[in-house]
């Protein structure tokens, strides 16, 4: 045997028993009638090169959450964090953002992760923030890749054309180098895992296939990803596509429905990021939260059988993307941002929505995959956070910690 075989051999040895140990804690932290509640974390309130050169030096979404007013009679603007503007690629302030959430029974962030084709942005929340908390092992993680389209928005004007500033499709060589990175990632002890799976997600599918060149491309992509995971001791990869990406390009002809397209892709499961993505506002400035919750819920009755996979549930806290919108203009409706604002979203209303989730995962997904996503930690400027403000504190966490700190 030569040396690299050797070296491959015994790193995959290791990788063994340490997934081995992954899986055993995993069983042993699944009971009758648990279900797994991950919430989104949307990482830009730190400080990042990219955007320090779009918008200058110290920049960080935190500023447009300051500047946020009342875009009409209402508008509860603007929105005031308990713990104050925190930088979280540090982890001393990721350490109680990690402590809180495990409190309150949530089981993992998903990391709304960016890489673009000259690399990752906003990877300090991350790599600095979570990683390097000294009790990350109390909250698992996972990665969605959010491979959309980055428009300068922060803050959006309307009637103006925003500046695309990073395409969301990416060739093959930067995908390869993405999964470099994404390999490491897996391998870590809190990395989330269904049924021994790392769960890897994409926000837009379609746009990763545009970036591969067609169907076949990004098939192949994913099938040289899934192997080079089992090298590594893993059964496989847990491929999630969130449904708002999931659809055909015009002139796609290598498959004719999106059930056939997630079958070449082999994804494993879909969700969602926020309701919005299947519901309509009112033409109002406002819309009930309730209302939108019963749109969302006619969609996910026929979610699975649409896509032709498992569909896991999820449930957003709220809405009002006011603060991505110019502070001086009048306010109208229009395109997102200048959408309508969820009203009557109380943590009350949001506990009813997570007992409806858990009750729709308990008897339509399998013991070992009930997940749960939630949108979000922290969409401070979409106005979807469960992170404590001034006015309800700790609120919507409290409801999260009553519905799931039970079975």
């Amino acid at each position: 045997m030569n040396r690299r075989k050797f070296l491959t051999g015994a790193a995959a040895l290791l990788a063994g028993s340490q997934l081995n140990w992954r899986l055993e804690a995993e069983q042993l932290h699944r009971k009758a009638g648990s279900c797994q509640v991950a919430a989104y974390y949307f990482g830009n309130y730190h400080q990042d090169e990219r955007n320090s050169k779009a918008h200058g030096p110290a920049w960080t979404e935190w500023n447009l959450v300051k500047s946020a007013t009342p875009r009409f009679p209402g508008d509860r603007q603007p929105r005031i964090p308990l713990w104050g503007y925190e930088d979280e690629s540090d982890p001393k302030v990721f350490e109680k953002k990690i402590a809180v959430a495990s409190a309150s029974k949530l089981d993992a962030f998903i990391f709304d992760w960016y890489w673009y084709k000259d690399g990752p942005f906003l990877e300090s929340v991350l790599t600095d923030g979570y990683l390097r908390a000294s009790n990350c092992r109390d909250l698992k993680f996972a990665v969605m890749w959010a491979n959309h389209d980055w428009f300068d928005i922060q803050p959006a004007k309307m009637g103006a054309a925003p500046t695309l500033q990073f395409a969301g499709a990416i060739g093959a060589q930067p995908f390869e180098e993405m999964v470099d990175q994404l390999l490491k990632l897996f391998q870590h002890p809190s990395y989330l895992l269904i049924d021994g799976c790392p769960y890897f997600s994409i926000y837009e599918i379609f746009r990763f296939v545009q970036g591969m060149g067609g169907v076949a491309g990004a098939a192949l992509a994913l099938d040289k990803m899934r192997g080079r995971a089992r090298a590594l001791g893993f059964p496989n990869i847990h491929v999630n596509a969130v449904t708002w990406g999931v659809k055909l390009l015009p002139g796609q002809s290598e498959v004719t429905n999106l059930p056939e397209l997630l079958d070449r892709l082999q994804v494993d499961s879909t969700t969602s990021y926020v309701w919005i993505h299947h519901t309509h506002f009112s033409n109002a400035f406002t819309t009930e939260y309730r209302d939108i919750e019963n749109q969302y819920e006619i969609y996910r009755a026929s979610a699975a059988k649409e896509l032709g996979r498992i569909y896991f549930p999820n449930v957003t806290v709220g809405w009002d993307s006011t603060p991505r919108t110019c502070q001086s203009d009048n306010y109208r409706l229009g395109d997102y941002p200048f959408t309508s604002v969820i009203v009557d979203n109380t943590p009350q209303a949001f506990k009813a929505a997570l007992e409806s989730a858990k009750s729709f995962a308990l008897a339509n997904l399998p013991p070992d995959k009930r997940l749960i996503t939630v949108n979000s930690w922290n969409e401070w400027t979409e106005g979807s956070y469960l992170e404590p403000d001034t006015v309800n504190r700790l609120a919507y966490l409290d409801a999260v910690r009553e519905v799931f700190g039970k079975t």
